[in-house]
């Protein structure tokens, strides 16, 4: 069986096609990129994602191929995400269904983030930190849900990340251009917020973008935000290792690629006798393999999920009936 997979919820228009084996048969992108200074214009991203749509489709299956007749299903990121970027990839996964008659599977794209982690990994039953410009989670699979053990109360991590990096003047995605910056900077004190099992960035991005008008170099910010950001994370992950008794941890998410974020779960882990893992940087980003992967996952185990319309902007994916 073969799914071809449809992800558009933010910056990132991508199609990719996968087997019922976890084979990989193609992956395409094309990323919608805003000025420099400047966030995601969501009506220009969708307008990007419509225009880029066909030419991605046809990359894809020249990768791959294959002929959209070779598929068996289309799945489709539904959410959560930017309206004007959710319905353009809505829009051309109803299109090819509806014209070549193929079965529509709305996927979450928390899950497929998950599940594209735990194909890569292998991991059976980790301790999920899912970090992107959209999301900021502590995860754990209990009685048929992923359910959410801790969340930012404000912003995510990442887009934290971009909003102290456009405040910078550096190029976008913000947590790339910080992390590189980070390896020359020097610790200066911003605020550190961990509220039981709950985080806040909204403050430090905040203290951040004041410590650099003051004069502080982006070297210095980029550091102290990450260290900062990252021993939060670190102090919540360690909390739901120690409440499951779980002895894997899976990063998974644009932020997962972070080489210090890295170095600092692995190091927690060790020290409770446990594993890390993340997912491989090619797929840690928004891409339409995690989105065909779930779809495929969805049908097999009959857990395709009926929306009312055609996407969900705040799709949790603790509202997943899962397997």
């Amino acid at each position: 069986m073969i799914c071809l997979g449809i992800e558009s919820t933010a910056h990132t228009f991508g199609i990719g096609i996968v087997n019922d084996r976890g084979e990989i048969l193609a992956d395409e992108k094309d990323v919608y990129r805003p000025e420099i200074g400047k966030g995601i214009v969501p009506q220009e991203a969708a307008e990007h994602h419509r225009r880029v749509s066909e030419d991605v489709l046809e990359n894809v299956l020249k990768k791959s191929g294959l002929k959209i007749e070779d598929m068996d299903l289309i799945a489709y990121a539904a959410g959560p995400g930017l309206p004007p970027c959710l319905l353009a990839g809505a829009d051309f996964a109803i299109g090819i269904s509806k014209k070549y008659k193929k079965m529509l599977v709305p996927v979450n794209h928390c899950l497929a983030h998950v599940e594209i982690g735990k194909l890569f990994t292998k991991t059976k039953d980790p301790i999920f930190v899912y970090l992107s410009g959209g999301n900021t989670q502590i995860i754990a699979f209990v009685e048929k849900f992923y359910r959410i053990f801790g969340e930012t109360m404000d912003i995510p991590l990442g887009n934290c990340l971009d909003i102290v990096a456009r405040e910078m003047g550096l190029s976008m995605p913000g947590g790339t251009t910080i992390e590189n910056l980070a390896k020359n900077g020097k610790y200066v004190e911003l605020p550190y917020v961990v509220k039981g099992m709950d985080v806040s960035f909204s403050g430090i991005g905040t203290a951040a973008i004041q410590l650099f008008r003051k004069g502080v170099t982006k070297e210095d910010i980029a550091f102290s935000l990450q260290e900062t950001c990252f021993a939060m994370l670190i102090e919540v992950a360690e909390r739901a290792v120690a409440h499951t008794g779980k002895k894997e941890l899976l990063l998974v998410g644009g932020v997962a690629a972070n080489i210090r974020l890295q170095e600092m779960m692995r190091k927690m882990c060790e020290e409770r006798e446990g594993n890390m893992y993340f997912v491989p940087n090619q797929y840690s980003g928004d891409n339409g393999v995690m989105i065909a992967w779930t779809g495929l996952l969805a049908y097999k185990n009959k857990k395709i999920v009926k929306i009312k319309d055609k996407f969900l902007q705040t799709w949790r994916i603790d509202q997943v009936e899962w397997f």
